[in-house]
């Protein structure tokens, strides 16, 4: 998607689920969109010391910076590396 790059690129192990799916507004041929990504809650896997779950909120505006899309997402994503 769109916002993968920006947040997940790499570190993405699963996808575990999308929640609060909705498109409040239409999108038309020629209608440019942004997406803005943001951390709700980070948490240890019990199973998997070097991952942790991680719940998105991306939501996608269009030029007159108009909600048309939004969603939460969870995800199964590798830690850094401790240093």
């Amino acid at each position: 998607g769109i916002s993968v790059g920006d947040t997940t690129l790499g570190t993405a192990v699963a996808n575990l689920g999308w929640d609060e799916v909705r498109f409040p507004k239409p999108l038309f041929h020629g209608d440019t969109i942004h997406v803005v990504t943001e951390v709700l809650e980070l948490r240890e896997s019990k199973s998997r010391p070097d991952q942790g779950i991680v719940t998105f909120l991306h939501q996608a505006f269009n030029q007159d910076e108009e909600l048309v899309a939004s969603c939460k997402r969870t995800g199964l994503q590798r830690k850094r590396p401790q240093e």
